[in-house]
């Protein structure tokens, strides 16, 4: 973190990076190294999967050891039928940061939706929430005529939108004509431009520099995961009243593709690989997300969790936290 006196103080400091990357490690020995200098951190989950309740083992949840050890927030806040928009984060978390901060503590917002750190770094603009049968008739029509169709019809009345999404991007695609259903205005439209991001909101970016490794781990991860009981757990859900297969919480990396399985679609060797190469893809977009604000913003600072060890990354960060957030300068900083 680089100091930088005439720069607005820091509030927060955000943890990122893609999945399977270690960020939940990092935030907790963060937190234990301020216990030991006799400060408090709490964590807010900038995770668009951790909202849900029931869905624990699929989304790699901390644990009840890990949340008891730090508060956790933004974690089991609603149901899996339920949306939680990326403006909704950034409204409860703005009010958290308030809060914690008011309690003498540092919050840490660690993880790896970068739609929600976008939220909430340079504001969103406020959009239709969707109904369940907008959704559905939506979906409906994308089962009759495919997504590439779909992501046509939205050209026709929002090009511009269409021309940043694949035709494959069936959750945008979908998000985009349920505005358009909604308001019978253009998403692009509704959107208000850039805006200045917010420099209290410090970021780290945790990147992993070996490719084949970050794959590895998400290959363990996942194989864990189902040793674990995970397709249990998403039988569970799917037998719920009122669960909707096509809720946003079930375009989670893996629960798609473990639906897909119990359906049928997959044998269970094909739904393992199937989960692996979605969670790659993933961390794939939260890598391309991330070098595009490091390209913006200058003043993330940049760990590859590969090359340093765990207990130097939050090292560094502590100190950071204490001189840019409890502003305690060091004789060699001052």
């Amino acid at each position: 973190m680089t100091h930088n006196r005439s720069c607005r103080p820091m509030r927060a400091l955000m943890i990122l990076g893609p999945t399977a990357s270690g960020k939940t490690a990092v935030s907790l020995k963060v937190a234990q190294k301020l216990a030991q200098k006799g400060r408090r951190a709490e964590i807010i989950s900038v995770d668009s999967a951790l909202v849900y309740r029931g869905m624990d083992i699929g989304t790699a949840k901390p644990t009840p050891e890990e949340r008891g050890a730090v508060p956790h927030h933004l974690i089991d806040v609603v149901e899996p039928e339920e949306s939680f928009s990326a403006a909704d984060f950034a409204q409860e978390c703005e009010r958290l940061i308030g809060e914690i901060a008011a309690r003498g503590a540092v919050p840490l917002i660690v993880g790896g939706t970068m739609l929600y750190a976008k939220a909430l770094r340079e504001g969103m603009d406020a959009l239709p929430s969707t109904t369940p049968e907008v959704r559905a008739a939506v979906q409906k029509q994308a089962a009759e005529i495919g997504w590439s169709a779909m992501h046509a019809e939205l050209a026709e009345i929002d090009p511009v939108t269409a021309a940043r999404l694949a035709p494959g991007d069936s959750q945008r695609i979908a998000r985009a004509l349920e505005v358009w259903r909604m308001t019978g205005t253009p998403l692009s439209s509704l959107h208000s431009g850039a805006r200045e991001v917010d420099a209290t909101l410090r970021v780290a970016a945790l990147l992993p520099g070996d490719r084949a490794k970050l794959h590895a781990a998400i290959g363990e991860r996942f194989e864990a995961m189902v040793r674990a009981g995970f397709l249990d757990e998403v039988r569970g859900l799917a037998s719920r009243s009122g669960f909707d297969a096509d809720a946003p919480s079930m375009r989670a990396v893996g629960y798609r593709q473990a639906l897909q399985y119990l359906a049928g679609e997959y044998d269970e060797k094909g739904f393992i690989e199937a989960g692996k190469a979605a969670t790659r893809q993933l961390a794939k977009r939260q890598i391309t997300w991330l070098r595009g604000m490091m390209r913006a913003d200058p003043s993330i600072e940049v760990f590859d969790p590969y090359a340093e060890s765990l207990d130097s990354i939050a090292s560094r960060l502590t100190e950071g936290i204490e001189r840019d957030y409890f502003h305690e300068v060091t004789a060699d900083n001052a």
